[in-house]
């Protein structure tokens, strides 16, 4: 019965789809005849930024968290542009997105917290593949043959976002893969499950558009997506039993980097800084504060390793296209 049901739903689906395919047709032919809007495509290369919110780039700190570690992006979309003011599209951006407990911390401010001490840092390549609706806030002329010289929109969608976290190996100099460490204990009984390299995401934002000549827009865009992992980064849960690692010293030395007399991003020595935190925190004054940091229990298993459990890991693109409007394929005056 089960099958029957997917069955029909299928093929309801199917010619709903064909339905809305021949109108959409009779609509372009109507439109060549009457001088009605005429539906046209758009192709996109876009470069910009990346900023990652998350454990180590906090939203209370919302300005430092989107400048100080940005980082890069690239894509390319297509756009299907079926109404004066409705589109949609489909794109693909591969982003790095960045985080560092040292440099969002270094300064005076903040080098006494509680997240300076803790010393982690990661890389991230997304890969990110989305379908976006897009609603244009200034509509396009309802003649085929023109649409505005300045456009605004909003777009949202659903997306799918393939990740990989990583951090450095200060001994090696080499980026490793963290997932497959279990930093936190994954896979061990009593732990959790390994976290999924692959994610949806929820895309919104607002772009605003400048038509160049008869062929070509530059549009500039600020998206924002919302993920349902807090695992971007590595870090969400608490600090796992070092017994754990004991046969493999790399997972160990990415587990717990408290102690790590150095920032290894940056190669900065953390000693002096180490010895305020103690001071401030604790009470403690003493010239070792790397063989003292692990008596007063910061870092010990069962610790907070992530700072925002209940939050997830979020990230930001900003970026310019360039579009191209793609010839129609039914003869009719070019789009100016």
């Amino acid at each position: 019965m089960r099958r029957n049901f997917d069955l029909r739903r299928v093929s309801g689906t199917l010619a709903l789809t064909l339905i809305l395919g021949l109108l959409l047709a009779g609509r372009d032919v109507k439109a060549q005849n009457r001088g009605f809007f005429l539906p046209y495509s758009t192709a996109g290369f876009g470069i910009g930024t990346s900023s990652y919110f998350g454990d180590m780039a906090p939203y209370r700190r919302p300005l430092a968290s989107m400048f100080k570690m940005m980082r890069w992006s690239v894509g390319g979309n297509y756009t299907r542009h079926f109404t004066p003011r409705l589109a949609a599209r489909a794109s693909f951006i591969y982003a790095r997105i960045a985080g560092d407990d040292y440099i969002m911390n270094r300064d005076s401010k903040h080098e006494t917290s509680i997240f300076y001490a803790r010393n982690l840092h990661f890389r991230n390549d997304l890969k990110e593949f989305s379908i976006q609706g897009i609603y244009k806030l200034i509509p396009d002329n309802r003649s085929y043959d023109r649409r505005p010289q300045f456009g605004a929109y909003l777009f949202a969608g659903i997306a799918l976002t393939a990740h990989n976290p990583k951090a450095l190996d200060s001994l090696k100099g080499d980026w490793v893969k963290l997932q497959p460490l279990g930093t936190e204990g994954q896979g061990n009984e009593g732990y959790a499950k390994p976290y999924s390299l692959v994610q949806f995401a929820i895309p919104v934002g607002i772009g605003v558009r400048y038509k160049i000549n008869s062929r070509f827009d530059i549009s500039a865009e600020l998206g924002f997506r919302k993920t349902f992992t807090d695992y971007l980064d590595d870090a969400h849960g608490n600090y796992a039993d070092p017994a754990l690692f004991a046969d493999d010293p790399l997972a160990l030395a990415m587990s717990n980097r408290t102690t790590n007399p150095v920032a290894v991003r940056k190669g900065a020595d953390r000693t002096e800084t180490l010895k305020k935190f103690l001071q401030v925190n604790y009470q403690i004054d003493t010239n070792d504060p790397l063989a003292t940091l692990p008596t007063t229990g910061f870092g010990a298993p069962g610790t907070p390793r992530g700072n925002s459990p209940t939050l997830k890991d979020n990230y930001l693109f900003g970026m310019i296209h360039i579009n191209y409007m793609l010839p129609s394929q039914i003869k009719c005056p070019p789009l100016k």
